[in-house]
């Protein structure tokens, strides 16, 4: 079913946007439970930033410049730390994560999503952690066409089709959405022998075409 909403599918961003809303709702509606801790550590930083610089202009507005401007130079040493701290958080610790959680079994998964600049492709990386195991990556780039329709609507069914064929825990949590792999031609898995055999007989078939076409033509102009 197609979302009601609809995104300028020219829009890079609101592409990844739309998309990576869509798998905290998929997941979550899979009984998978998600962790805050990175979108709530960066809240604190962004208030923590903005708080001081709205005190420092208060005290400023009510006292006067000569009477804070100690207690200003040092929130504004504060603020930049803060602002230095946010961009790291950002860019190393985050690195594009856009979710995290456990699933029902208890194991971990994250996954950071990625654009390249006008490339309509989305580059998602999956970390799952097993209770008991080693961490597992796998890393998906699929075009957002799989997705969205020309109009720019959402459909979700696709969407999810596509975690849940890639990564067996999602598929274990919602196994009606895995898409089963096209069949392999049995002459695929046949040894050599046989396809050697294969190719002799259709070689010989065709020769044995191409002389009694040669015969008919040979009659037509007699």
């Amino acid at each position: 079913m197609a979302s009601q909403e609809r995104i300028a599918v020219h829009n890079l961003a609101d592409l990844k946007n739309t998309s990576d809303d869509a798998i905290p709702n998929y997941l979550n509606s899979l009984k998978f439970k998600q962790d805050h801790s990175l979108i709530d550590t960066r809240l604190a930083l962004g208030y923590g930033a903005f708080a001081i610089a709205a005190a420092c202009f208060a005290w400023d507005y009510k006292l006067g410049f000569e009477a804070t401007k100690y207690y200003t130079a040092a929130a504004v040493a504060v603020y930049a730390l803060l602002n230095g701290i946010l961009t790291y958080w950002i860019g190393f610790v985050e690195k594009g994560t856009v979710y995290q959680g456990v699933a029902p079994d208890g194991s971990k998964i994250s996954i950071s999503t990625s654009t390249n600049k006008n490339v309509p492709i989305y580059n998602v990386k999956i970390t799952v952690t097993p209770k008991n195991g080693a961490p597992e990556t796998i890393e998906l780039a699929r075009s957002f066409t799989e997705w969205f329709d020309v109009q720019g609507h959402f459909i979700a069914r696709p969407f999810q089709t596509v975690f849940a064929t890639a990564v067996p825990l999602v598929a274990k949590a919602d196994p009606k959405r895995v898409q089963a792999a096209a069949p392999v031609p049995d002459f695929l898995n046949a040894d050599a022998d046989v396809l050697d055999a294969i190719a002799a007989s259709q070689s010989t078939s065709t020769g044995a075409e191409a002389a009694s076409a040669s015969k008919k033509s040979k009659r037509r102009k007699a």
